[in-house]
């Protein structure tokens, strides 16, 4: 009997791979590696910049804000202090004609004139009423004699050259003058001194 012989073939050795290291990465395969992280970076970056932009216009949006607030609180607080100045020019006229009828009193009728003494009198409670009732809503009056000539408060109506006050102030009061809070509400007139001219 023919015994069949089978024809072994050698088995293959498996093929030694060459350990891959860092000096055995092609170029190629360098620039792959680099190309895939790239995206990444630029997207972080740019991620970066968005809120970087988003802060800056919330601080702007808030101080913008804190700005109106502000604006809007200041306007309602000089509305409430102001709002009476119409009617507290319409009452100067009323003080002004109290002033003018003291001053034409005359002093020597008072004596033996017991009416018109009396007539005074009313009329200097009435004037000292009406005084305390502007000074409690912040009206007071600017009367400047003597003081140094403010264009800010004062209007000048004449000069006058004279020894009596230095140059540049004020000699003469025309026209008593009122702030409302420190603004002013009517400036006073007044006669300016100016120094005598050397003949």
């Amino acid at each position: 009997m023919n015994q069949e012989h089978k024809k072994t073939d050698a088995p293959e050795l498996p093929q030694e791979e060459t350990p891959t290291t860092p000096g055995n990465v092609s170029s190629g395969q360098n620039e792959e590696i680099t190309d895939e992280n790239t995206p990444e970076i630029s997207s972080q970056s740019s991620t970066e910049e968005e809120i970087n932009l988003l802060k800056d216009q919330l601080l702007r949006a808030l101080a913008e804000s804190e700005n109106i607030r502000r604006r809007a609180q200041r306007e309602k607080e000089d509305a409430s202090r102001f709002a009476i100045a119409n009617f507290a020019r319409d009452l100067l006229t009323v003080a002004d004609n109290l002033t003018r009828a003291l001053e034409n009193i005359p002093a020597e009728k008072l004596e033996a004139n017991d009416a018109l003494k009396s007539l005074l009198e009313g009329i200097q409670i009435t004037e000292r009423e009406l005084n305390n009732a502007l000074e409690r809503n912040g009206i007071k009056k600017i009367s400047p004699l003597g003081e140094l000539f403010d264009h800010n408060y004062h209007q000048a109506m004449l000069e006058e050259e004279t020894d009596e006050h230095q140059p540049g102030h004020v000699m003469r009061v025309l026209q008593t003058g009122y702030v409302l809070n420190e603004r002013l509400l009517r400036p006073a007139l007044v006669g300016v001194a100016k120094a005598k001219s050397s003949t």
